[in-house]
């Protein structure tokens, strides 16, 4: 490899970089960001539907251990 391909490769890499940071904060100011109360709204659904499944999964374990239970104790009478 001669010595101007290495520096070109070598210098390749901070040119990707800068592009890429010029990009993002191009895209970042496209961006279209929730007010307070789209965010209070959308965590509060966020946390509702957490505790929700959080119940269904309580259940189905509670109703699953307690079958598992019956299957061992019926085995080993």
């Amino acid at each position: 490899m001669t010595g101007s391909v290495w520096t070109e490769k070598l210098l390749r890499g901070p040119r990707r970089f800068k592009e890429y940071v010029e990009e993002l904060r191009a895209e970042m100011r496209r961006v279209t960001w929730p007010n307070r109360k789209q965010v209070q709204a959308t965590t509060a659904v966020v946390i509702a539907a957490v505790f929700a499944f959080a119940a269904y999964f309580a259940v189905v374990d509670f109703i699953f251990a307690r079958m598992i239970t019956r299957i061992f104790d019926y085995f080993t009478k």
